[in-house]
């Protein structure tokens, strides 16, 4: 390979060590380059799996800042550069292992960070992003429904008494009033009965006096 084609080929692994979340390192003995291209399939768009020369993949990290890769570049490498959903091109990458044991997952990084085989392995076993999204998304509501029935309970027992004091109303118009209602009639009547019960006493008078005219008569 010429020296210019080594160091375009270089910067573009370097390009790709810096636009990626994260890169799984793979050995890839047996496959067959259909199993590659259905290896890069699967992985769809949350991983780019681009073979590599050791040599150049070992200068292309030292330029990106990434350490602990020298040990891992032996044998024929391929190297999956994730750009969507880090757990689901793990997973990706073991399922297809599991299927095709010729494939080797040697370690990779995350965030700038070292990960071995067992890491790997272990990031793997995670939930997908969409399904922790979801379940976020269902403790949320459901701490806001808790907070709306919360917010709406004393609404609704306002409402009840509301509606109790309209049916009463409804009953007894004079409770409208000012609370001037049945209660508060039974003592006015009390106080008014004397008055009522005075007027018979006149009746006698009457009498009396047309006893007085029957006896001049």
């Amino acid at each position: 390979m010429a020296r210019a084609d080594k160091q375009a080929a270089v910067a573009e692994i370097v390009e790709s060590f810096n636009e990626s979340a994260g890169a799984v390192l793979t050995e890839y003995r047996g496959l067959t380059v259909k199993q590659l291209q259905d290896l890069r399939r699967s992985l769809g768009a949350n991983a780019n799996y681009a073979v590599v020369k050791n040599t150049l993949a070992k200068i292309a990290a030292s330029e990106a800042g990434i350490e602990g890769f020298d040990d891992l570049l032996t044998g024929p490498t391929a190297i999956a550069f994730i750009n969507g959903d880090v757990v689901e091109a793990a997973k990706g990458l073991r399922d297809f292992a599991k299927a095709n044991p010729t494939l080797v997952i040697k370690g990779g990084i995350l965030d700038g960070k070292p990960l071995d085989a067992s890491e790997i392995a272990k990031l793997a076993d995670l939930e997908s992003r969409e399904v922790l999204l979801g379940k976020l998304a269902g403790a949320m509501l459901a701490s806001l429904s808790q907070a709306v029935y919360l917010l709406n309970a004393p609404i609704a027992q306002a409402a009840r008494l509301a509606g109790a004091l309209q049916a009463k109303a409804e009953q007894d118009p004079s409770i409208l009033a000012g609370g001037a209602g049945q209660a508060s009639a039974e003592p006015v009547a009390a106080d008014e009965a004397p008055a009522e019960e005075a007027a018979p006493a006149e009746e006698p008078a009457a009498e009396a006096a047309s006893d007085e005219e029957t006896a001049e008569a």
